[in-house]
């Protein structure tokens, strides 16, 4: 069977560069990892070609040979001298989180914790600290994340001389695996600690207080360094996300740094005009309503929104009128308005007026 021209493999041209190649292979790695095609033996057999294809392609000297002599400028025992655990620890590192570089000695850095926080709309408007209770993995303060006893230390596995990865030749093929003995960790606890056993971290309820700032919004994000999960085997913390969710309010609604909200009027202030009370998150306030004010009307009032975290802007208020029709009416009541209404012409109906002309002519 013809072998694949390895750069068709990778989908690059010839001249393509150290960058193109390494991003060519990047984004075939990522689509064809065994994690991510389980059981898909096409997809397996696809990325042995592009792993091998990039072993040569990102090294210099093999891809001098390559390109000078094709395939039989290749040497197979050249594989056992980097093999694909150097490829693995420098890509796979940045796409999968991790690598077995990464993992020597057993250290490393506490995974980053999310934490959903709701807070009322007058909390984000004036800001506040709140207590946070989180179940965390902490460093074990007893063996100061080591997972051996005081007074002991962990030893270097035997089996992988402490680099957590044991190498594995087939053929073309050098692969690295995770050590058996040290799982990876490179290291060998004989006499573990009692609090932890051996584990290096213990489950514990962290309590902080984390300051909210003014104007906070639903899907705004406040980052406490350190405060995540404890490393592993002594290896720095990670973070803690805590992640804002505003509740729904009974009388305002947010868009942006904007609050909207709805206020009855009786049909003789619509008419008429008058001073109307309308809520704020600052107080009560006095809205002056014009005569003749129909529903949906919308008063803007200045500098009475919600504040803006990312510098000195307001948002306003913004204030739907909506006209109520009087009900429960008595007789004498009933009497007035009919006595008003005969009175009215159409200038005093001026919308009904333009939409009864938009459905004559519809109908012509």
């Amino acid at each position: 069977m013809a072998q694949q021209d390895l750069y068709e493999v990778l989908g690059v041209p010839q001249t393509a560069d150290e960058s193109e190649i390494k991003k060519a292979y990047r984004r075939l790695a990522m689509k064809y990892h065994p994690d991510r095609n389980q059981g898909d033996a096409e997809a397996e057999e696809r990325f042995k070609q592009v792993q091998a294809a990039y072993e040569v392609l990102s090294d210099p000297q093999k891809r001098a040979a390559y390109d000078r002599f094709g395939h039989a400028g290749i040497d197979p025992q050249a594989a056992g001298g980097g093999g694909f655990g150097d490829i693995f620890g420098d890509v796979f590192a940045d796409i999968f989180g991790g690598g077995s570089r990464g993992g020597r000695g057993g250290t490393g850095r506490g995974a980053d914790l999310r934490y959903e926080l709701e807070i009322s709309l007058e909390e984000a408007f004036r800001g506040t600290v709140s207590t946070l209770d989180i179940p965390v993995l902490s460093t074990c303060e007893t063996c100061n994340g080591s997972g051996a006893k005081p007074g002991t230390a962990p030893v270097s596995c035997k089996t992988c001389a402490g680099q957590g990865q044991v190498r594995i030749q087939q053929g073309f093929f050098s692969l690295q695996q995770t050590c058996p003995t040290c799982r990876g960790a490179g290291q060998v606890i004989s006499d573990p600690c009692t609090d932890c056993r051996g584990a290096g971290r213990v489950q514990k309820s962290k309590k902080l207080e984390v300051k909210i700032p003014p104007g906070v919004d639903t899907g705004d994000r406040i980052r406490l360094s350190g405060e995540g999960e404890g490393g592993r085997r002594g290896g720095p913390p990670g973070d803690l996300y805590v992640d804002i969710h505003l509740r729904p309010h009974p009388l305002f609604e947010r868009d942006g740094g904007d609050l909207y909200t709805e206020v009855p009027i009786s049909v003789v202030t619509a008419a008429l005009g008058g001073e109307l009370e309308v809520p704020s998150l600052e107080g009560r306030l006095n809205l002056t309503v014009p005569a003749g004010t129909q529903t949906g009307r919308v008063f803007r009032v200045r500098g009475k929104g919600m504040p803006s975290v990312r510098g000195r802007e307001v948002g306003d208020l913004m204030v739907r009128a909506t006209v109520e029709t009087p009900v429960n009416l008595d007789d004498r009541q009933e009497n007035l308005l009919r006595e008003l209404g005969e009175t009215m012409g159409e200038t005093h109906r001026p919308r009904e007026q333009s939409w009864l002309d938009r459905v004559k002519r519809f109908f012509e």
